[in-house]
Protein backbone atom coordinates (compact mmCIF):
# COMPACT_ATOMS: atom_id res chain seq x y z
CA UNK A 1 0.00 0.00 0.00
CA UNK A 2 1.51 3.43 -0.75
CA UNK A 3 1.57 5.80 1.98
CA UNK A 4 1.93 9.77 1.11
CA UNK A 5 3.99 10.74 4.15
CA UNK A 6 7.54 9.08 4.65
CA UNK A 7 9.40 8.35 7.54
CA UNK A 8 11.97 11.97 7.40
CA UNK A 9 8.88 13.46 7.73
CA UNK A 10 7.26 11.16 10.39
CA UNK A 11 10.06 10.86 12.45
CA UNK A 12 9.98 14.71 14.00
CA UNK A 13 6.35 14.56 14.43
CA UNK A 14 7.09 11.15 16.55
CA UNK A 15 9.38 12.61 18.33
CA UNK A 16 7.45 15.34 19.19
CA UNK A 17 4.89 12.51 20.38
CA UNK A 18 7.20 10.55 22.42
CA UNK A 19 8.51 14.01 24.28
CA UNK A 20 4.45 14.63 25.19
CA UNK A 21 3.68 11.07 25.90
CA UNK A 22 6.55 10.53 28.63
CA UNK A 23 5.86 13.87 30.22
CA UNK A 24 2.37 12.72 30.73
CA UNK A 25 3.14 9.38 31.98
CA UNK A 26 5.66 10.63 34.30
CA UNK A 27 3.01 13.17 35.84
CA UNK A 28 0.22 10.17 35.68
CA UNK A 29 1.00 7.10 36.75
CA UNK A 30 -2.30 6.00 37.14
CA UNK A 31 -3.85 5.35 40.62
CA UNK A 32 -1.41 4.45 43.31
CA UNK A 33 -0.95 0.33 43.94
CA UNK A 34 -0.50 1.29 47.64
CA UNK A 35 -2.56 0.66 50.56
CA UNK A 36 -4.45 4.19 51.20
CA UNK A 37 -6.33 4.71 54.53
CA UNK A 38 -9.91 5.17 54.91
CA UNK A 39 -9.26 7.57 57.34
CA UNK A 40 -7.51 9.84 59.63
CA UNK A 41 -7.89 10.72 63.05
CA UNK A 42 -6.85 13.56 64.29
CA UNK A 43 -6.45 15.44 67.98
CA UNK A 44 -4.77 18.14 69.96
CA UNK A 45 -1.02 18.15 70.81
CA UNK A 46 -1.61 18.79 74.47
CA UNK A 47 -4.02 15.40 74.87
CA UNK A 48 -1.23 13.16 73.08
CA UNK A 49 0.11 10.90 74.96
CA UNK A 50 1.74 7.46 75.02
CA UNK A 51 -0.70 4.71 74.16
CA UNK A 52 -3.48 7.18 72.74
CA UNK A 53 -3.61 4.88 69.47
CA UNK A 54 -4.63 2.39 72.06
CA UNK A 55 -7.05 4.15 73.78
CA UNK A 56 -8.66 5.58 70.77
CA UNK A 57 -9.21 1.77 69.77
CA UNK A 58 -10.75 0.96 73.07
CA UNK A 59 -13.03 4.28 73.02
CA UNK A 60 -14.18 3.20 69.60
CA UNK A 61 -14.96 -0.30 70.40
CA UNK A 62 -17.01 0.56 73.62
CA UNK A 63 -18.74 3.00 71.55
CA UNK A 64 -19.55 0.71 68.98
CA UNK A 65 -20.89 -1.97 71.54
CA UNK A 66 -22.20 -0.02 73.99
CA UNK A 67 -24.99 1.68 70.66
CA UNK A 68 -24.86 -1.10 68.21
CA UNK A 69 -25.85 -4.07 70.29
CA UNK A 70 -26.37 -6.27 66.76
CA UNK A 71 -26.90 -5.48 62.98
CA UNK A 72 -30.50 -4.93 63.50
CA UNK A 73 -30.14 -1.89 65.70
CA UNK A 74 -26.70 -0.33 63.49
CA UNK A 75 -29.25 -0.51 60.21
CA UNK A 76 -32.30 1.24 62.10
CA UNK A 77 -29.61 3.97 63.02
CA UNK A 78 -28.41 4.22 59.83
CA UNK A 79 -31.53 3.91 57.82
CA UNK A 80 -30.66 0.73 56.08
CA UNK A 81 -32.40 -2.28 55.49
CA UNK A 82 -31.59 -4.93 58.04
CA UNK A 83 -32.20 -8.22 55.79
CA UNK A 84 -30.92 -6.98 52.54
CA UNK A 85 -28.57 -10.16 51.05
CA UNK A 86 -25.43 -9.60 49.25
CA UNK A 87 -26.65 -11.64 46.09
CA UNK A 88 -24.86 -14.36 44.10
CA UNK A 89 -26.73 -17.32 45.81
CA UNK A 90 -25.53 -16.10 49.44
CA UNK A 91 -28.58 -15.69 52.05
CA UNK A 92 -26.38 -13.37 54.15
CA UNK A 93 -27.54 -10.00 55.28
CA UNK A 94 -25.31 -6.82 54.31
CA UNK A 95 -25.68 -5.09 57.01
CA UNK A 96 -24.91 -8.40 59.30
CA UNK A 97 -21.78 -8.39 57.27
CA UNK A 98 -21.10 -5.12 57.74
CA UNK A 99 -21.44 -5.44 61.29
CA UNK A 100 -18.94 -8.39 61.64
CA UNK A 101 -16.80 -6.82 59.96
CA UNK A 102 -16.63 -3.54 61.85
CA UNK A 103 -16.35 -5.35 64.70
CA UNK A 104 -13.70 -7.28 63.76
CA UNK A 105 -11.66 -4.10 62.55
CA UNK A 106 -12.25 -2.22 65.81
CA UNK A 107 -10.51 -5.12 67.06
CA UNK A 108 -7.62 -5.26 64.93
CA UNK A 109 -7.04 -1.58 63.50
CA UNK A 110 -9.43 0.90 64.98
CA UNK A 111 -7.04 3.70 63.82
CA UNK A 112 -5.07 3.42 60.65
CA UNK A 113 -4.11 6.80 60.30
CA UNK A 114 -3.34 9.53 63.14
CA UNK A 115 -2.07 13.21 63.50
CA UNK A 116 -0.99 15.08 66.43
CA UNK A 117 -2.53 18.47 65.96
CA UNK A 118 -1.16 21.87 66.44
CA UNK A 119 -3.37 23.79 64.42
CA UNK A 120 -7.17 23.70 64.33
CA UNK A 121 -7.43 21.20 67.36
CA UNK A 122 -4.97 22.67 69.48
CA UNK A 123 -5.63 26.32 69.31
CA UNK A 124 -3.39 29.66 69.86
CA UNK A 125 -1.59 29.25 73.15
CA UNK A 126 1.30 31.26 74.79
CA UNK A 127 4.73 29.64 73.07
CA UNK A 128 6.07 28.70 76.34
CA UNK A 129 2.99 26.07 76.02
CA UNK A 130 3.10 25.13 72.73
CA UNK A 131 7.05 24.34 73.03
CA UNK A 132 6.00 22.22 76.01
CA UNK A 133 4.08 20.20 73.91
CA UNK A 134 6.03 19.99 70.91
CA UNK A 135 8.23 18.43 73.07
CA UNK A 136 5.96 15.71 75.26
CA UNK A 137 4.32 14.64 71.96
CA UNK A 138 7.45 13.60 70.11
CA UNK A 139 8.36 12.15 73.53
CA UNK A 140 4.90 9.93 73.92
CA UNK A 141 5.33 9.36 70.25
CA UNK A 142 8.82 8.29 70.10
CA UNK A 143 7.58 5.84 72.82
CA UNK A 144 5.23 4.37 71.17
CA UNK A 145 7.22 3.99 67.95
CA UNK A 146 8.99 1.70 69.71
CA UNK A 147 6.47 -0.35 71.24
CA UNK A 148 5.05 -0.90 67.92
CA UNK A 149 1.80 1.13 69.40
CA UNK A 150 1.09 3.40 66.78
CA UNK A 151 -1.07 3.63 63.94
CA UNK A 152 0.53 2.49 60.88
CA UNK A 153 1.23 5.98 59.40
CA UNK A 154 0.99 9.16 61.25
CA UNK A 155 2.44 12.49 61.44
CA UNK A 156 1.67 15.91 62.81
CA UNK A 157 -0.18 18.82 62.03
CA UNK A 158 1.71 22.37 61.86
CA UNK A 159 -0.10 25.71 61.77
CA UNK A 160 -0.11 27.63 58.63
CA UNK A 161 2.31 29.60 56.83
CA UNK A 162 0.35 32.51 56.92
CA UNK A 163 2.30 35.89 57.90
CA UNK A 164 0.84 35.84 61.62
CA UNK A 165 1.27 32.00 62.18
CA UNK A 166 4.51 31.42 60.03
CA UNK A 167 7.62 31.79 62.79
CA UNK A 168 5.17 29.79 65.26
CA UNK A 169 4.62 26.50 62.82
CA UNK A 170 8.15 26.27 61.54
CA UNK A 171 9.51 26.31 65.35
CA UNK A 172 6.67 24.02 66.27
CA UNK A 173 8.28 21.46 63.10
CA UNK A 174 11.86 21.58 64.33
CA UNK A 175 11.16 20.95 67.58
CA UNK A 176 9.08 17.81 67.25
CA UNK A 177 11.04 16.15 64.73
CA UNK A 178 13.88 17.25 66.59
CA UNK A 179 12.98 15.81 69.66
CA UNK A 180 11.51 12.64 67.73
CA UNK A 181 14.70 12.12 65.96
CA UNK A 182 16.83 12.46 68.71
CA UNK A 183 14.61 9.55 70.99
CA UNK A 184 14.17 7.26 67.93
CA UNK A 185 18.14 7.63 66.86
CA UNK A 186 16.77 8.75 63.44
CA UNK A 187 14.52 5.71 62.62
CA UNK A 188 10.86 8.02 62.95
CA UNK A 189 7.81 6.13 62.02
CA UNK A 190 7.26 5.91 58.07
CA UNK A 191 5.50 6.83 56.43
CA UNK A 192 5.60 10.42 58.14
CA UNK A 193 3.34 12.83 57.16
CA UNK A 194 3.21 17.22 58.17
CA UNK A 195 0.09 18.83 57.38
CA UNK A 196 -0.11 21.80 55.84
CA UNK A 197 -3.07 23.46 56.66
CA UNK A 198 -5.13 26.75 54.97
CA UNK A 199 -2.38 26.69 52.10
CA UNK A 200 -2.75 29.97 49.80
CA UNK A 201 0.40 30.16 47.68
CA UNK A 202 3.29 27.61 45.97
CA UNK A 203 5.70 29.93 48.20
CA UNK A 204 4.35 28.33 51.36
CA UNK A 205 4.75 25.39 50.08
CA UNK A 206 8.26 25.30 48.61
CA UNK A 207 9.29 26.85 52.24
CA UNK A 208 8.09 24.32 54.34
CA UNK A 209 9.41 21.51 51.85
CA UNK A 210 12.92 23.46 52.11
CA UNK A 211 12.79 23.33 55.97
CA UNK A 212 12.02 19.56 55.94
CA UNK A 213 15.18 19.23 53.24
CA UNK A 214 17.32 20.92 56.09
CA UNK A 215 15.96 19.05 59.07
CA UNK A 216 16.88 16.10 56.98
CA UNK A 217 20.46 17.39 56.23
CA UNK A 218 20.82 17.89 59.95
CA UNK A 219 19.48 14.96 61.90
CA UNK A 220 20.99 12.65 58.77
CA UNK A 221 17.86 11.61 57.45
CA UNK A 222 17.31 10.02 54.16
CA UNK A 223 16.45 12.18 51.35
CA UNK A 224 12.23 12.60 51.55
CA UNK A 225 11.68 10.57 54.48
CA UNK A 226 9.48 13.45 55.85
CA UNK A 227 6.18 13.72 53.25
CA UNK A 228 3.93 16.43 53.30
CA UNK A 229 0.17 16.89 52.80
CA UNK A 230 -1.47 20.14 51.88
CA UNK A 231 -4.98 21.06 53.16
CA UNK A 232 -7.00 22.16 50.01
CA UNK A 233 -9.53 24.89 52.48
CA UNK A 234 -8.76 28.23 50.59
CA UNK A 235 -10.09 29.64 47.13
CA UNK A 236 -6.49 30.87 46.31
CA UNK A 237 -5.88 26.97 46.64
CA UNK A 238 -8.23 25.95 44.27
CA UNK A 239 -7.81 28.91 41.48
CA UNK A 240 -4.91 31.69 41.65
CA UNK A 241 -5.09 35.05 41.53
CA UNK A 242 -4.35 34.61 37.53
CA UNK A 243 -7.58 32.67 37.60
CA UNK A 244 -5.72 29.29 37.24
CA UNK A 245 -6.25 26.16 38.83
CA UNK A 246 -3.55 26.19 41.31
CA UNK A 247 -3.94 22.49 42.78
CA UNK A 248 -1.09 21.51 40.01
CA UNK A 249 1.26 24.50 41.18
CA UNK A 250 0.58 23.54 45.27
CA UNK A 251 2.24 19.92 44.34
CA UNK A 252 5.18 21.04 41.97
CA UNK A 253 5.95 23.33 44.75
CA UNK A 254 6.43 20.28 47.11
CA UNK A 255 9.41 18.69 44.64
CA UNK A 256 7.68 15.10 44.83
CA UNK A 257 7.52 15.30 48.76
CA UNK A 258 3.29 15.77 48.41
CA UNK A 259 1.72 12.77 48.65
CA UNK A 260 -2.04 13.80 49.73
CA UNK A 261 -4.67 16.48 48.99
CA UNK A 262 -7.19 17.22 51.94
CA UNK A 263 -10.35 18.84 51.66
CA UNK A 264 -10.43 21.31 54.64
CA UNK A 265 -14.59 21.30 53.78
CA UNK A 266 -15.58 23.87 56.61
CA UNK A 267 -12.21 26.38 56.61
CA UNK A 268 -12.77 26.26 52.23
CA UNK A 269 -16.67 26.99 52.37
CA UNK A 270 -16.31 29.88 54.97
CA UNK A 271 -13.77 30.93 52.89
CA UNK A 272 -16.21 31.29 50.30
CA UNK A 273 -18.53 33.81 52.27
CA UNK A 274 -21.10 31.08 53.07
CA UNK A 275 -23.01 31.53 56.28
CA UNK A 276 -22.31 28.92 59.25
CA UNK A 277 -25.33 27.75 59.38
CA UNK A 278 -25.15 27.04 56.02
CA UNK A 279 -21.47 25.25 56.02
CA UNK A 280 -22.03 21.60 55.37
CA UNK A 281 -19.77 18.58 54.03
CA UNK A 282 -22.46 17.99 51.19
CA UNK A 283 -22.36 21.81 50.21
CA UNK A 284 -22.21 22.63 46.25
CA UNK A 285 -19.08 24.64 46.99
CA UNK A 286 -17.46 21.48 48.84
CA UNK A 287 -18.39 19.72 45.98
CA UNK A 288 -16.41 22.00 43.46
CA UNK A 289 -13.54 21.96 45.55
CA UNK A 290 -13.98 18.06 44.98
CA UNK A 291 -14.03 17.77 41.27
CA UNK A 292 -11.49 20.13 41.04
CA UNK A 293 -8.79 18.09 43.68
CA UNK A 294 -10.15 15.49 41.26
CA UNK A 295 -9.14 16.64 38.08
CA UNK A 296 -6.07 18.03 39.05
CA UNK A 297 -4.48 14.78 41.15
CA UNK A 298 -6.40 11.68 39.64
CA UNK A 299 -4.12 9.61 38.03
CA UNK A 300 -1.09 11.30 40.15
CA UNK A 301 0.60 10.25 42.92
CA UNK A 302 -0.46 12.74 45.21
CA UNK A 303 -4.45 10.82 46.68
CA UNK A 304 -7.30 12.76 47.30
CA UNK A 305 -8.57 12.77 51.08
CA UNK A 306 -12.13 14.52 52.32
CA UNK A 307 -13.05 16.11 55.20
CA UNK A 308 -14.84 15.60 58.64
CA UNK A 309 -18.23 15.43 59.76
CA UNK A 310 -18.59 18.44 62.45
CA UNK A 311 -22.07 16.62 64.67
CA UNK A 312 -19.97 14.47 67.27
CA UNK A 313 -21.80 11.29 68.11
CA UNK A 314 -21.47 12.29 71.98
CA UNK A 315 -23.84 10.98 74.40
CA UNK A 316 -25.51 14.07 76.49
CA UNK A 317 -26.15 12.36 79.63
CA UNK A 318 -23.58 10.47 81.35
CA UNK A 319 -23.34 7.98 84.80
CA UNK A 320 -24.57 4.75 85.44
CA UNK A 321 -27.85 5.58 86.90
CA UNK A 322 -29.70 6.91 83.64
CA UNK A 323 -33.51 7.23 83.23
CA UNK A 324 -35.02 5.58 80.47
CA UNK A 325 -35.53 8.94 79.62
CA UNK A 326 -31.99 10.26 79.37
CA UNK A 327 -31.08 6.58 77.79
CA UNK A 328 -33.58 7.59 75.07
CA UNK A 329 -32.07 10.91 74.50
CA UNK A 330 -28.47 9.83 74.29
CA UNK A 331 -29.05 6.85 71.80
CA UNK A 332 -31.73 9.52 69.79
CA UNK A 333 -28.20 11.93 69.54
CA UNK A 334 -25.93 9.12 68.97
CA UNK A 335 -28.28 7.97 65.90
CA UNK A 336 -28.54 11.39 64.96
CA UNK A 337 -24.62 11.97 64.31
CA UNK A 338 -23.91 8.45 63.08
CA UNK A 339 -26.54 9.02 60.27
CA UNK A 340 -25.16 11.99 59.42
CA UNK A 341 -21.62 10.86 59.49
CA UNK A 342 -22.73 7.71 57.43
CA UNK A 343 -24.73 9.93 54.33
CA UNK A 344 -21.49 12.30 54.07
CA UNK A 345 -19.16 8.83 54.12
CA UNK A 346 -21.15 7.90 51.65
CA UNK A 347 -21.18 10.87 49.40
CA UNK A 348 -17.79 11.00 49.50
CA UNK A 349 -17.22 7.39 48.13
CA UNK A 350 -19.51 7.95 45.26
CA UNK A 351 -17.81 11.29 44.10
CA UNK A 352 -14.36 9.02 44.22
CA UNK A 353 -12.73 10.33 47.48
CA UNK A 354 -12.04 7.19 49.65
CA UNK A 355 -10.52 8.62 52.58
CA UNK A 356 -11.63 11.23 55.09
CA UNK A 357 -10.61 12.58 58.43
CA UNK A 358 -12.38 12.21 61.67
CA UNK A 359 -12.58 14.12 64.87
CA UNK A 360 -13.80 11.46 67.98
CA UNK A 361 -13.49 8.19 68.47
CA UNK A 362 -16.92 7.63 68.24
CA UNK A 363 -17.04 8.55 64.72
CA UNK A 364 -14.95 5.62 63.36
CA UNK A 365 -17.33 2.22 63.66
CA UNK A 366 -19.41 4.46 61.15
CA UNK A 367 -16.72 5.12 58.67
CA UNK A 368 -15.63 1.59 58.58
CA UNK A 369 -19.62 0.55 58.35
CA UNK A 370 -19.94 3.23 55.80
CA UNK A 371 -17.09 2.20 53.34
CA UNK A 372 -17.96 -1.89 54.02
CA UNK A 373 -21.45 -0.84 53.31
CA UNK A 374 -20.57 0.81 49.78
CA UNK A 375 -18.16 -2.00 48.72
CA UNK A 376 -20.20 -4.90 49.83
CA UNK A 377 -23.76 -3.11 48.52
CA UNK A 378 -21.84 -2.94 45.12
CA UNK A 379 -20.15 -6.52 45.18
CA UNK A 380 -22.54 -8.68 43.46
CA UNK A 381 -23.27 -6.03 40.52
CA UNK A 382 -18.97 -5.31 39.96
CA UNK A 383 -18.04 -8.92 40.22
CA UNK A 384 -20.68 -9.80 36.67
CA UNK A 385 -19.48 -7.22 35.38
CA UNK A 386 -15.97 -7.52 35.30
CA UNK A 387 -16.35 -11.63 35.00
CA UNK A 388 -18.11 -11.30 31.87
CA UNK A 389 -15.85 -8.30 30.46
CA UNK A 390 -12.79 -10.72 31.14
CA UNK A 391 -14.11 -14.06 29.73
CA UNK A 392 -14.98 -12.20 26.40
CA UNK A 393 -10.86 -11.00 26.74
CA UNK A 394 -11.62 -7.51 26.33
CA UNK A 395 -14.16 -7.49 24.22
CA UNK A 396 -17.19 -5.03 24.96
CA UNK A 397 -20.26 -6.73 26.90
CA UNK A 398 -23.37 -5.72 28.10
CA UNK A 399 -24.50 -7.59 31.74
CA UNK A 400 -28.22 -6.50 32.26
CA UNK A 401 -28.61 -3.29 30.57
CA UNK A 402 -25.36 -1.95 31.33
CA UNK A 403 -22.44 -1.53 28.08
CA UNK A 404 -19.03 -2.00 29.73
CA UNK A 405 -16.06 -1.02 27.31
CA UNK A 406 -12.19 -1.14 28.56
CA UNK A 407 -12.63 2.13 29.79
CA UNK A 408 -14.29 0.78 32.55
CA UNK A 409 -12.24 -2.21 32.96
CA UNK A 410 -9.94 -0.71 35.04
CA UNK A 411 -12.34 0.99 37.36
CA UNK A 412 -13.86 -2.20 38.05
CA UNK A 413 -10.34 -3.96 39.08
CA UNK A 414 -9.86 -0.88 41.37
CA UNK A 415 -13.26 -1.65 42.95
CA UNK A 416 -12.16 -4.72 44.24
CA UNK A 417 -8.38 -3.68 44.50
CA UNK A 418 -9.83 -0.75 47.27
CA UNK A 419 -12.55 -3.27 48.85
CA UNK A 420 -10.31 -5.97 49.94
CA UNK A 421 -7.39 -3.49 50.93
CA UNK A 422 -10.23 -1.49 53.27
CA UNK A 423 -11.22 -4.89 54.66
CA UNK A 424 -14.19 -4.46 53.43
CA UNK A 425 -14.06 -7.07 50.99
CA UNK A 426 -12.53 -10.41 51.25
CA UNK A 427 -10.52 -12.64 48.87
CA UNK A 428 -13.18 -15.08 48.88
CA UNK A 429 -15.40 -12.42 47.72
CA UNK A 430 -14.18 -11.38 44.55
CA UNK A 431 -12.60 -14.36 43.21
CA UNK A 432 -16.14 -15.10 41.23
CA UNK A 433 -15.17 -12.45 39.38
CA UNK A 434 -12.94 -14.47 37.56
CA UNK A 435 -9.69 -13.05 38.38
CA UNK A 436 -6.94 -14.41 40.77
CA UNK A 437 -5.37 -12.83 43.72
CA UNK A 438 -2.11 -12.71 41.86
CA UNK A 439 -3.50 -10.82 39.41
CA UNK A 440 -5.17 -8.14 41.77
CA UNK A 441 -1.91 -7.59 43.74
CA UNK A 442 -1.11 -5.78 39.63
CA UNK A 443 -3.95 -4.05 39.91
CA UNK A 444 -3.88 -3.69 36.20
CA UNK A 445 -6.63 -4.37 34.22
CA UNK A 446 -4.83 -4.51 30.92
CA UNK A 447 -2.57 -7.35 32.19
CA UNK A 448 -5.42 -9.41 33.13
CA UNK A 449 -6.92 -8.99 30.00
CA UNK A 450 -3.05 -9.92 28.68
CA UNK A 451 -3.05 -13.15 30.70
CA UNK A 452 -6.38 -14.14 29.01
CA UNK A 453 -5.62 -13.41 25.72
CA UNK A 454 -2.31 -15.58 26.12
CA UNK A 455 -4.30 -18.21 27.25
CA UNK A 456 -7.04 -18.27 24.52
Amino acid sequence: MQLSLNQDQLEPLLSLLATSNQEFNARFPGVTIERQPVHTVYGGANLFKAGTTGKLSKLAQTHFATYATDHKVMAEMLGLPAEDTIGNGSSDSVTQRVYDRVKSKLETEAVEDHRVDFEDGYGSRADEEEDGHAVSAAIAMAEDHKSGALARSTGIRIKSLAEETKHRSLRTLDLFISKLVALTDGDIPQPFLITLPKVTTPEQVEVVCRCLALLEQKHGLPSHSLKLELMIETIQSIVSPTGQINIPALVDAGADRVVTAVLGTFDYTASCNIAGNYQDHMHPAADFARHIMQVSLTGTRVTLCDGITNVMPIAPHRGDALSELEIADNSAVIAHAWKLHFDNIMHSLRLGFYQGWDLNPAQLPIRFAAVFYFFLTGLEDARARLKAFIDKASQASLVGNTFDDAATGQGLVNFFVNGISCGALTARDVLDAGITLEELRDRSFLKIVENRSKAD
